[in-house]
C-alpha cells in the first residue's frame, strides 16, 4: 500500500474493522476496544496517516457547523448580518464557519469547495454571486455538486438550482420610502447608486418606476438613471454627476433622493453640502440598511431597517429546519420597517 494513497477505508480494511470504528479512534471515542484501537493506531503510525476533516466527521450525523459565504464583511451590512447569524446559530447549538470572498467569483468558488470538503451541515450565502441578475453558469455547475442533505440558503437567487431563499421584501421597502416622501410633498425623486446587474438594486429601481404614477412622482430620466456603486465615494460621485446632468439638461434639482444604501447616502450628503444646499430643506435624503452611519450623519438619516436579528434567525432556522426535514419554506421574506429621522422631515409647498 503506497503511503500517499492511504485513506480511512484502507486503514479499516487492513485492521479488519469498519471505517466508522477508525473514525471513532480519530475522534478519541471511548467506544472502541483496546485491541482494535491499538491495531488502528499502529497502522496510522506505519503509514504516517494524516486524516482529513471528512474522516473525523464520519461518526457524527451532524457537525453542528453552518458554513457562511459573505461577499465582504468589511461592508457593514454583511458584518451585521453575519454577527446575527452567529448569535442565532449559537443559541441553537451550532457554530458558523465564515468564508469572506471579497466580492470575487473565484474566491467564492474556492470557499464553496472548501465548505463541501469540510462537510458543514448547511451553507448560507450572503451577496456575491447570489446577487447576480444573470446567474453565473460555472457557479451553478459547482452548486449542483452539493451533497443532497446539505441545504443551501441564499439572500439572493441561483437560477437552475433548488436552494432556499431568505430575501428582503424589496417592493415593500421602496413603497415605504415612496409613501413617506409623498406624505411630505416631494414629487421630484431621484434614485442613486447600486448596479443594474445586482438583483436587489434592480428590484428597487423596477418597483420605483412601476409605482411612480401611484404617488404622483415626476417621470424624468435624469432622476432614474443614476447607477453607481455602494460606497461613500461612489455616492458622492454619483450625486455630483446628477447635479451636472440636471444643469446640462435644464432639469430642476430633485426635491428628494433615495440612496441605494447608507454608505451611498453619506457620500450624497457630502456632495449636497459641497453644492451649498441644505438637508432636508433643499433636498431630502432617505436610504436603506439603517447601519450605524444613519445615526451619526448630520442630519440623522431616514433609513429602511431590516431587523438584522430576525434576519439572521430566519437564515439559520431555514438551514436547521431543512436538516430536520421539517417543511422549510423555499422562499421567506424579511419585512422591512422605516426609521424616520431628520434627513427627510421637511414639508414641501404644493406649488414647489
Amino acid at each position: 500500500m503506497e503511503h500517499k494513497n492511504v485513506t480511512i477505508y484502507d486503514i479499516a480494511r487492513e485492521a479488519g474493522v469498519s471505517p466508522a470504528t477508525v473514525s471513532r479512534v480519530l475522534n478519541s471515542s471511548a467506544n472502541v476496544s483496546s485491541d482494535k484501537r491499538q491495531k488502528i493506531e499502529q497502522l496510522m503510525r506505519k503509514y504516517n496517516f494524516n486524516p482529513n476533516a471528512l474522516a473525523r466527521g464520519l461518526t457524527e450525523t451532524r457537525r453542528k457547523v453552518i458554513g457562511l459565504l459573505a461577499a465582504d464583511v468589511r461592508n457593514t451590512f454583511y458584518a451585521d448580518l453575519y454577527v446575527n447569524c452567529e448569535i442565532a446559530a449559537a443559541a441553537r447549538g451550532y457554530s458558523i464557519m465564515l468564508m469572506n470572498t471579497f466580492g470575487r467569483l473565484d474566491l467564492e468558488k474556492q470557499a464553496l469547495t472548501k465548505l463541501m470538503e469540510q462537510r458543514v451541515d448547511g451553507i448560507i450565502h450572503l451577496g456575491g454571486a447570489a446577487d447576480d441578475v444573470e446567474t453565473d453558469k460555472s457557479f451553478v455547475k459547482l452548486l449542483k455538486k452539493l451533497p443532497p442533505k446539505m441545504p443551501y440558503v441564499t439572500t439572493g437567487k441561483f437560477d437552475g438550482v433548488d436552494c432556499y431563499q431568505v430575501q428582503i421584501d424589496a417592493a415593500e421597502a421602496i413603497d415605504l420610502l415612496m409613501a413617506h416622501l409623498a406624505e411630505y410633498g416631494n414629487h421630484r425623486i431621484a434614485l442613486i447608486g447600486g448596479r443594474y446587474n445586482v438583483v436587489s438594486s434592480k428590484a428597487k429601481y423596477d418597483q420605483f418606476i412601476k409605482s411612480m404614477d401611484r404617488y404622483g412622482f415626476v417621470d424624468e430620466e435624469v432622476y432614474l438613471e443614476n447607477w453607481g456603486t455602494y460606497s461613500i465615494q461612489g455616492g458622492e460621485e454619483t450625486m455630483d454627476a446628477l447635479f451636472e446632468k440636471c444643469e446640462q439638461n435644464g432639469i430642476p434639482l430633485p426635491e428628494a433622493v433615495i440612496a441605494i444604501n447608507d454608505s451611498t447616502a453619506a457620500g450624497a450628503i457630502r456632495s449636497i453640502y459641497q453644492h451649498h444646499l441644505r438637508i432636508p430643506q433643499d433636498i431630502a435624503i432617505v436610504s436603506y440598511d439603517n447601519i450605524f452611519l444613519s445615526e451619526i450623519m448630520e442630519p440623522r438619516l431616514t433609513s429602511i431597517d431590516y431587523d438584522f436579528a430576525a434576519f439572521g434567525e430566519k437564515l439559520v432556522d431555514t438551514v436547521i429546519e431543512a436538516l430536520d426535514q421539517d417543511p422549510a419554506e423555499k422562499k421567506r421574506l424579511v419585512h422591512p420597517s422605516l426609521v424616520v429621522r431628520g434627513s427627510s422631515l421637511c414639508k414641501r409647498d404644493a406649488a414647489s
